[in-house]
Order: structure tokens, then C-alpha cells, then sequence
């Protein structure tokens, strides 16, 4: 084989392998805008079902790195988060991708929550029993309120104070307790049903208990020790 058809040879094949290149094409890439959008809208839509109706939620998603390259994802992308995952401040939203080529990223988001919360209108001591009147609503960014919220004013009322506030106080779901029902000590009236049969006894309270709390309680009659539920001011129930 002489010189000239072995380098045509060669060159064939060499055009040949760049045509087969060229027909086949690079992988199809993802568009970053794409994953931003994915990310934006599924936190927008959390967010806004966590705080609920009346606060207005604004997510901003990325920025993510220029020199980012992933396979386009022919199945639609799917956004998700951890539990537990802030919905207002700054987090993480993850998105990922299943097929043809299986990725998944977290993308850096910006999350601003603003609404109405409850806040103390006046100065109250510890142990006080939250009226309308000593409460008002503001509007604040709750995504700096890190220790939570009071959404509205009857989530509060009747709520009783764990310590001192002072005026302008932000109240959080931790500086309040349900008032206590039944007090240690206090004579109850104990509720035994059994069926369709209801019995009616007198009973000492061995502990403090809120609405819904579950106390231990000394049957005067029997002198027994059970436990039961707290069913309104100095009522308890139990059944048998």
C-alpha cells in the first residue's frame, strides 16, 4: 500500500469519526434558570402553607455557579426539603433530576415572611392571664423572629404568662401556657364513665393540670389513685 492511499486512508477515517461526532451532539444541559425556578416556586408554595393566609412570602433563589453543567432532566425536575427546614430566613431547597442521568443539588434560598404576629401592648408580671386589651397586632419580618410567633389575637387570649414582658414584647409560643384548670391539692370533681353509666365522685388533685392534660387524682370515697383527664375548671374525667 503506497503512501498516498495510506494517508487517504487515514484521513477518511479520521473525517468519518468527526462526522459521527458532530451528528451525535453534546448532551443537552439543564438550564440553571430552570432549577431556579423549580427551587423558587416549591419553597414559595411551603412557605405560604406554613404561615398561612395573610402573610405575604417572597423566596430568592441562587445564585449557583457559572461553571455548573448538568444533564438536562427529560422527566421534569422535582423540588424537596428536609423536615424540619426554615421556612423563613435563608435555607437550602433541594432539587433533583431522575432520568436519563439521575443528579440532585441543593440551591441557596432567600425566604421573606411578612404578616401580622402578636405583640404585648403594655407591661405584664408573670402569671397574667392575656385579655384582648392587653394585646395588639404588628406587622413584622418573621423570618427574623427566630423563636416563633403568636399568629392572631385568639391564639393569645386566655393565655397566661411564664415571666415578666415588657411593652412591644413579640410574644412566642414558648412565654405562654394554657391557664391551669386543676391545682394540686385542689378538691375536683371526678367523672367515672363506664358505658352508658356516669358516676360522680369527689377526688383530690395531685398535680396541677391545663385543659386536655392528664393528672393524677385521689378518690376520696376509695381512697385509690388513678389517673384522668382534665375536663374544665376542677372537673376530671376517667374511663372505666
Amino acid at each position: 500500500m503506497g503512501y498516498r492511499r495510506r494517508h487517504n486512508l487515514r484521513t477518511g477515517r479520521l473525517l468519518a469519526a468527526l462526522l459521527l461526532l458532530a451528528g451525535s451532539g453534546a448532551a443537552a444541559e439543564e438550564p440553571q434558570q430552570n432549577i431556579l425556578a423549580a427551587a423558587t416556586a416549591f419553597m414559595e408554595a411551603t412557605a405560604a402553607e406554613a404561615h398561612g393566609a395573610g402573610f405575604e412570602v417572597s423566596v430568592t433563589a441562587g445564585p449557583l455557579d457559572d461553571r455548573l453543567r448538568l444533564r438536562a432532566c427529560e422527566e421534569g425536575l422535582e423540588a424537596f426539603t428536609a423536615p424540619g427546614t426554615r421556612t423563613a430566613g435563608n435555607t437550602t431547597v433541594g432539587v433533583r433530576c431522575h432520568g436519563p442521568v439521575s443528579w440532585t443539588l441543593y440551591v441557596p434560598v432567600q425566604i421573606e415572611v411578612h404578616g401580622e404576629v402578636v405583640v404585648l401592648g403594655q407591661p405584664l408580671p408573670r402569671g397574667s392571664v392575656l385579655q384582648p386589651a392587653h394585646l395588639r397586632l404588628e406587622r413584622r419580618d418573621v423570618g427574623r423572629l427566630g423563636n416563633g410567633y403568636l399568629g392572631n389575637l385568639e391564639e393569645a387570649r386566655d393565655m397566661v404568662l411564664r415571666r415578666a414582658l415588657q411593652a412591644g414584647t413579640v410574644l412566642t409560643p414558648q412565654m405562654v401556657e394554657p391557664p391551669r384548670l386543676v391545682e394540686r391539692g385542689q378538691r375536683v370533681l371526678l367523672l367515672a364513665e363506664t358505658g352508658p353509666v356516669a358516676v360522680r365522685v369527689q377526688a383530690e388533685a395531685l398535680g396541677d393540670g391545663a385543659l386536655g392534660e392528664r393528672v393524677r387524682v385521689r378518690n376520696l370515697s376509695s381512697e385509690k389513685i388513678i389517673e384522668a383527664r382534665v375536663l374544665s375548671h376542677g372537673v376530671v374525667g376517667v374511663s372505666m
